[in-house]
């Protein structure tokens, strides 16, 4: 099970909201060889860390490739740059952020992949959709499930509200 983590809260013209770019990109991936199997519904998410910055559109999307992890994740990338994405600052305001969740359930640590992502278990904004486009889905290095991560946190905590449609 491939999984990728989609996220937007600054239009790329010509879309004209976040979640347009975010679906535009999806839209997108088969062009860089990946074919998407499953979406999410979109969710609205405050920044992390808390800033003055606009809310994220997020979403996740269960996918297949002949792409290698490294591969993907430079595609990723590259997908990223096409849609206007400028690295200045960690964490500023972004057109895309496209992220490799978990490949496969690959535990990986090298200088440029971390599988499964990081910060995937401290991210409500990522676990609410996961739970949703892939329910059986379980952590690779705390077998643990979406739904299982998700309560740890508190109802305050990162507040994220499904977008209808």
């Amino acid at each position: 099970m491939i999984l990728l983590g989609i996220g937007s809260n600054l239009p790329h013209p010509p879309a004209a909201s976040p979640r347009e770019t975010a679906a535009t990109a999806v839209a997108a991936l088969p062009s860089i060889g990946v074919c998407v199997v499953a979406q999410s519904s979109w969710y609205a998410s405050e920044p992390v860390p808390p800033s003055n910055q606009a809310w994220f559109v997020n979403g996740v999307a269960l996918v297949t490739t002949a792409l290698a992890p490294s591969d993907l994740l430079a595609m990723l990338l590259r997908l990223e740059d096409e849609f206007g994405r400028v690295r200045f600052e960690r964490n500023a305001a972004r057109t895309l952020d496209l992220d490799l969740l978990d490949y496969d359930s690959l535990l990986v640590d090298t200088p440029t992949l971390i599988l499964p992502h990081p910060r995937l278990h401290l991210r409500r904004f990522v676990l609410e959709p996961l739970r949703e486009v892939a329910p059986g889905w379980r952590h690779p290095s705390f077998d643990l499930s979406a739904a299982e991560l998700l309560g740890g946190f508190l109802s305050s905590d990162q507040p994220v509200l499904r977008l209808n449609g």
